[in-house]
């Protein structure tokens, strides 16, 4: 009844105080690009917020707004409001015109403006002293029964199409395509193919298949394509000190930090989805830089496209947790994009995010001040508050000649999704020996080693000094240690005959390395702990013989050099040639 009362009245409320509903604001907050969404923020805010309201804003769009409000007080309560952080920080002062229907509240109907109860007109007061008391309304100015809902004809719905412009109609065929009842061109043109797919979609959605949408079968095909960003509150997000503006999933993620060169807005459902915003001063090097120093975060995985260009770049990774898409480009001296980190297997959502993300994109002139940090404590993992990649394992290799083929422990190397050498270079297991333990490397791109190992032939001398080369710390520091120690045996505890026993206390990270004599020929390759079972004492190591890591190189078809003992280097030259020979060999998802 009361609704019914709303509906009739509402006519003469506007037109009556047109006069001084220019002096009333309201407080625009949020705008949705769906009923159901905007009907669940709406109800969000109205626990803890009075006079909110939800209104079509056209175009598919739906604001959620406080008021009516003096404009004085709206700009005071507003300023109050951001303070408290109540509501997003580019909420802004909108009048009475730039709203349609009312849907919120529920069956509230037009919104009453409360100045107008100031306006000496006779029938506007009588007007709303009914709302006090219906029994008062002029019975000619209301409507005792909801008018019906009537859809177009054919010819009417074919005058409404007519009123579309191109973006309207691509957007009605980009849904159809979505809905599965279209394959061709995105183009505008509705011919006959277009019109085929209209008549399916109707058919299949209980309408009569005439093949010309209606007004309200393009809100339900349109309602129905864009239910999938349902709950990911897409929003056009203002970034100030980075000068990056686009729409945002603010639904499920939620600013946390600068930490530049990135704005950090990080999950904040259980969806786990993240979103970097990219800001920088810079030239042309620095993009480059850029471009290769994301390829080391944990959050552009591997695998995927990547491409560089004069202006700009793009990368995308994907891998069983994740996909990630960063692009960046150069423009004025500042360098300016995102990264959307998403969960694997939920493509659709994300490349409906991602494009309305793309295509919303700009920039302002502010450029994030590099020296703008969170106050976390630093770690040698984090780059930007970003998780570097790490390899699962790390181990050591070297060099057997020229080409840079390397010799490696064959357990460092097992299931490895990727294998690099030095962190930089790819590398293949061409070789591998089960029994000795030695895989042989060979790296996609020739390589020019500083130096390579030199077999020692002949017996080995027992309690002569050696030393292992080798990564003992995984590759934080940049040059392979020294580890010293004596020849113990030829053979392992058990009178193995395949390994040495030496008398040197190795980390795991030395695993793989050469093992060398005084004179820095290579003995043997260091040979991993092995894991459970008999736990030894630290100075107790075993390598592999020489002798048979040049039997598993001849079979790869490489031929190893071999020397002499030619008596005992100095320290400093002994380490020389071990850091030429020596890699970082690590193994990677």
């Amino acid at each position: 009844m009361m609704r019914n009362f709303w509906i009739g009245c509402a006519a003469l409320l506007w037109a009556a105080g047109a006069a001084v509903a220019q002096d009333v604001a309201f407080i625009q907050v949020e705008a949705q690009p769906s009923l159901r969404r905007a009907e669940e923020r709406a109800r969000d805010y109205a626990p803890y917020l009075q006079d909110v309201n939800g209104f079509a804003l056209g175009g598919g769009w739906y604001s959620i707004a406080l008021g009516p409000y003096d404009p004085d007080e709206a700009q005071a309560l507003l300023q109050r409001l951001r303070a408290q952080g109540q509501v997003p920080r580019d909420s802004y002062l909108a009048a009475p015109d730039d709203f349609q229907r009312r849907f919120w509240p529920v069956g509230a109907g037009p919104v009453v403006i409360d100045r107008a109860l100031e306006a000496p007109d006779t029938d506007l007061e009588q007007a709303l002293a009914a709302v006090e008391d219906p029994a008062q309304a002029d019975p000619a100015q209301t409507d005792p029964a909801p008018a019906p809902v009537i859809d177009e004809t054919p010819r009417e719905a074919r005058a409404s199409e007519a009123r579309l412009n191109r973006a309207e109609r691509e957007q009605l065929q980009i849904a159809l395509r979505w809905a599965g009842y279209y394959n061709a061109a995105i183009d505008g043109a509705f011919g006959r193919g277009t019109r085929g797919s209209m008549a399916d979609w109707q058919a299949a959605n209980g309408f009569e298949a005439t093949g010309i949408l209606t007004t309200m079968q393009r809100s339900e095909l349109l309602r129905q394509y864009n239910a999938v960003l349902d709950g990911m509150g897409m929003e056009v997000v203002s970034e100030p000190r980075a000068g990056v503006v686009m729409q945002m999933p603010m639904g499920v993620v939620e600013f946390a930090k600068y930490e530049s060169p990135f704005v950090h807005y990080d999950a904040s459902t259980d969806l786990g989805a993240r979103v970097l915003l990219i800001s920088q001063p810079g030239d042309q090097d620095t993009l480059y830089g850029l471009y290769e120093i994301m390829q080391t975060l944990e959050i552009v995985p591997l695998e995927g496209d990547r491409e560089r260009r004069a202006n700009g770049f793009t990368l995308t990774g994907a891998n069983a947790r994740i996909v990630s898409h960063t692009e960046a480009r150069l423009e004025g001296g500042a360098i300016k994009g995102f990264t959307l980190i998403w969960p694997a297997g939920d493509e659709e959502r994300r490349t409906r995010v991602l494009g309305l993300m793309q295509s919303s994109f700009d920039t302002t002139a502010p450029v994030l001040d590099p020296a703008a940090v969170s106050e976390e404590m630093p770690s040698v993992d984090l780059l930007s508050g970003l998780q570097v990649r790490r390899p699962k394992l790390t181990a050591s290799g070297f060099y057997v000649n020229a080409a840079g083929d390397v010799v490696t422990s064959a357990e460092a190397v097992e299931a490895c999704g990727r294998i690099t050498l030095d962190g930089v270079h790819d590398a293949q297991v061409t070789a591998s020996d089960a029994a000795s333990g030695i895989a042989v490397l060979r790296p996609t791109t020739r390589l020019a080693p500083q130096s390579v190992a030199a077999f020692r032939n002949g017996r080995p001398r027992l309690q002569s000094e050696v030393a292992v080369a080798g990564y003992s710390f995984g590759g934080v520091l940049s040059k392979p240690s020294m580890t010293f120690g004596t020849l113990e045996d030829l053979r392992g505890l058990g009178g193995e005959e395949n390994v040495k026993r030496l008398a040197l206390a190795s980390l795991p990270g030395d695993a793989g390395g050469p093992v060398l004599d005084a004179g820095g020929a290579v003995l043997g390759m260091l040979l991993p702990r092995e894991e459970g079972g008999r736990q030894l004492p630290e100075e107790v190591s075993f390598a592999a013989k020489a002798e048979d890591i040049r039997a598993v190189l001849s079979r790869a078809g490489i031929t190893a050099d071999a020397t002499e003992s030619i008596g005992v280097m100095a320290p400093e030259d002994l380490t020389a040639v071990a850091s030429g020979m020596t890699v970082l060999v690590s193994c990677w998802e």
